[in-house]
């Protein structure tokens, strides 16, 4: 009998598409003849994620995770091609151990998601028969007992937020003014997409675009040059706060910022409440 080495499944998954398992099966059952493996696998259906490869995937997922005792979340996404196929079962379950995979093995970029899911994710290719691939993902765990994570996904399943906040007492945590608090700053997040938590946050290369933006603008209508750094100014204080999460207006009620919200919450709580950082995933279509 043949002797099957590492390299020889290598090869044959590069070529198949199919699981490493898989492949080494196929080998053993033709004895290592390559060419007949590809057959063998084709005839079983395993091959087919190869020749999806190349077609755009628009649609998808995004899902939520986190472990036993809530300490660590994270989001991930997983593409594929059709509403209809996101709107599935066997996909929707994929997706969900794609994102368990991010919490249970904290990996370091998509390639290393890849190495642990990408055989799986094959082997749905192969069965439902549309190219997929595993997208972005956000993994966050809690510095201390005292901080909370809130998450939403958006109705439609291609936005999902991860935010956390650091509260004075941790019984504050699991208050449900805590919860209420952290979904609606996570639909925040959802439907204004922030640059930065607050203006200390915002990269400084944009800030300083703006303002030559506004600056030639003010050039260009032949504004007083003693007055155009003021337009400028006025101009970025402006971008900073529709772009800085804290600064935004609420999305339910636009008299206030969101920072104005946080601080009636810490109130009601009598605690407070520093909101930390956040993440945002959404499927972006293929250009």
């Amino acid at each position: 009998m043949a002797t099957i080495t590492a390299q020889m499944v290598k090869d044959l998954r590069e070529k198949t598409g199919a699981g490493m398992m898989d492949c080494k099966k196929a080998l053993v059952a033709v004895e290592g003849d390559e060419a007949k493996a590809v057959d063998w696998l084709r005839q079983k259906g395993m091959a087919k994620a190869a020749t999806k490869s190349g077609r755009a995937t628009a649609e998808g997922l995004v899902c939520i995770a986190e472990n036993e005792d809530r300490t660590v979340t994270a989001l991930a996404s997983l593409y594929c091609e059709t509403d209809f196929v996101a709107r599935g079962d066997k996909f929707q379950d994929e997706a969900k151990k794609i994102a368990k995979a991010v919490v249970d093995n904290d990996p370091a970029d998509v390639a290393a998601l890849e190495a642990i899911k990408g055989d799986d994710v094959k082997q749905l290719i192969a069965t439902i028969g549309e190219n997929m691939k595993i997208g972005a993902f956000a993994r966050h765990t809690k510095g201390s007992e005292n901080e909370a994570i809130g998450t939403y996904i958006h109705s439609n399943g291609k936005i999902g937020v991860l935010v956390w906040a650091n509260l004075g007492k941790s019984n504050s945590c699991s208050a449900e003014a805590t919860k209420t608090l952290l979904r609606e700053l996570a639909m925040q997040i959802a439907a204004t997409n922030p640059l930065a938590l607050n203006a200390e946050g915002v990269d400084p290369k944009a800030v300083e675009h703006e303002r030559q933006v506004y600056i030639d603008k003010a050039r260009a209508e032949g504004k007083p040059e003693q007055i155009v750094s003021k337009i400028a100014e006025g101009a970025v204080q402006k971008f900073k706060k529709s772009v800085c999460l804290l600064e935004q207006p609420y999305i339910r009620d636009d008299k206030k910022t969101v920072n104005d919200v946080v601080k009636e919450a810490a109130k009601n709580l009598g605690d407070t409440v520093t909101v930390l950082g956040y993440s945002r995933i959404q499927l972006q279509a293929e250009e």
